[in-house]
């Protein structure tokens, strides 16, 4: 099993890793971004969030809890607050995207949840060193999505080796306090940069002994930098409304076939990863390029 190494090293490994894609397709004459890759997950996503380190009593669902995160119900993911500059573009199909080998068609197709809008997905966690490599990518392609399209998130869990559940609980708390979209970046660093969600030893690129790994109360801590009780996190973490969205993401992950990360999603019919598209900026227009389909009803 690939253990992620240091920050310093991700982009060496993450190109072992994304080998197995077919991220080599002729069209790009810069082999993508190493990170592109997403880490080998062996582990199936069928490990329900359940398995999560943090603790998820009983603990009453609040209000707070109740009210906020029903806004996630559809698609369980988080609708981004870029704001699309982007004119959607005609449908051509030129035979630089080959399904099969730059996307994979989900059988079958998902609802989203949004019924007026194309709606992009990208499947993470906050601890994939992948997905912190891509995510400044994913701000990009957020920011310049058509009108007719809106970005969400589904955070995975299937990892719980590497602390994915307990990321995947933060995101869905954050989410439902309001504050999950202003705080992607900040997140990130906290965990890749300054260390302080950090369940890797950032110095050796070595797990940390789970003893040591951050907390949902760790979390709340760095939450309360964004005018978040730490308290009032906690309670929202643990809620029933909570526990229902992760299950519900989880399942959402086995229906796209999602078995590593980041991986793009275009409207609960159309999967790959950077490393399929064959590289960063590849993923993004392969995922404009995927829309137009969509819209061309293609």
């Amino acid at each position: 099993m690939l253990k992620r190494l240091s920050f310093l090293c991700a982009a060496l490994l993450a190109l072992s890793a994304c080998s197995h894609n077919g991220s080599d397709n002729g069209t790009s004459p810069q082999p993508a971004p190493a990170q592109t890759s997403a880490p080998a997950a062996p582990a199936s996503a069928t490990k329900p969030a359940a398995t999560t380190t943090t603790p998820a009593p009983a603990a009453a669902s609040t209000a707070a809890a109740t009210s906020s995160s029903s806004a996630a119900a559809p698609a369980a993911a988080s609708t981004a607050a870029s704001k699309p500059a982007a004119p959607a573009e005609p449908f051509v199909d030129n035979g630089k995207w080959v399904e099969g080998k730059n996307y994979f068609t989900i059988e079958p197709a998902q609802p989203t949840g949004v019924p007026d809008k194309i709606t992009v997905t990208e499947a993470f966690s906050y601890a994939c060193p992948a997905c912190n490599a891509f995510h400044t990518t994913a701000d990009q392609l957020a920011q310049g999505l058509p009108p007719n399209a809106v970005m969400t998130y589904l955070p995975v869990s299937f990892r719980p080796d590497e602390n994915f559940p307990l990321f995947q609980r933060a995101y869905f708390a954050a989410k439902a306090l309001g504050v999950a979209d202003k705080t992607t970046d900040a997140m990130f660093d906290a965990v890749w940069k300054t260390g302080e969600l950090a369940s890797d030893d950032l110095t050796t690129g070595r797990p940390k002994p789970q003893s040591a790994w951050p907390t949902i109360d760790d979390v709340a801590k760095f939450y309360a930098k964004y005018g978040v009780d730490p308290k009032e996190f906690v309670a929202v973490a643990n809620s029933f409304s909570i526990n229902t969205q992760m299950k519900r993401a989880d399942d959402m992950v086995k229906a796209y076939g999602v078995d590593g990360t980041p991986t793009i999603i275009v409207n609960g019919k159309y999967r790959f990863s950077p490393g399929d598209a064959g590289g960063y900026p590849q993923s993004i227009e392969l995922t404009k390029w995927l829309i137009a389909k969509e819209a061309a009803g293609k």
